[in-house]
């Protein structure tokens, strides 16, 4: 199961986009809400989650997946429930994801540390012990990272294949028609 974050404010392509693509592939993707279900995007969308964080073990995660939106971010840091989650998911083994602003939550987890990392352009400063990189999205070992907005679709395809596989990852690109 692939459980993406929402708290208020996230940035609404960054976790739409994602779900879509890891949904085509067939992978099981829930939209977990911060504190309820109707969560208000940075830009006035409201997208109705399928469960919330407080009532969802989050620690059964294959895959954690944050995005950004600086509201989002901080909804996100004021959650003990996902923090805790996020460091129980990646010391078992489970893989970690965050675009745009989030890769700096896994930054302060020490998460990224000696990592090869990506997020927002001006935020490089917050992801101390990252090795970044301008990718537009990037996956070292079970740590993915994406850079912003712009590149959802980079990141979220990088999820399909991680999960799927490459061959997997090539349909859906084509079937949406990414080039």
């Amino acid at each position: 199961m692939v459980y993406i974050i929402l708290g208020a404010g996230f940035e609404e392509s960054e976790a739409i986009v994602p779900c879509d693509l890891l949904r085509r592939a067939g992978v099981q993707t829930r939209l977990v809400g911060i504190g309820g279900t109707e969560i208000v995007g940075s830009h006035g969308i409201t997208v109705r989650a399928d469960c919330t964080a407080e009532e969802t073990d989050l620690t059964e995660a294959e895959m954690l997946v944050l995005p950004g939106g600086l509201g989002g971010v901080r909804s996100i840091c004021g959650s003990q429930t996902v923090l805790s989650a996020l460091k129980t998911v990646y010391a078992r083994g489970g893989y970690v994801a965050a675009i745009c602003a989030a890769p700096t939550i896994l930054a302060q987890l020490g998460i990224t540390d000696g990592r090869d990392a990506t997020c927002y352009p001006g935020m490089e400063n917050e992801m101390h012990g990252a090795h970044m990189t301008d990718a537009p999205a990037v996956r070292d070992g079970r740590v993915i990272t994406g850079k912003a907005a712009g590149t959802a679709f980079d990141f979220g395809l990088l999820l399909v294949e991680t999960l799927c596989g490459g061959d997997a990852a090539r349909k859906v690109k084509n079937a949406v028609v990414y080039r």
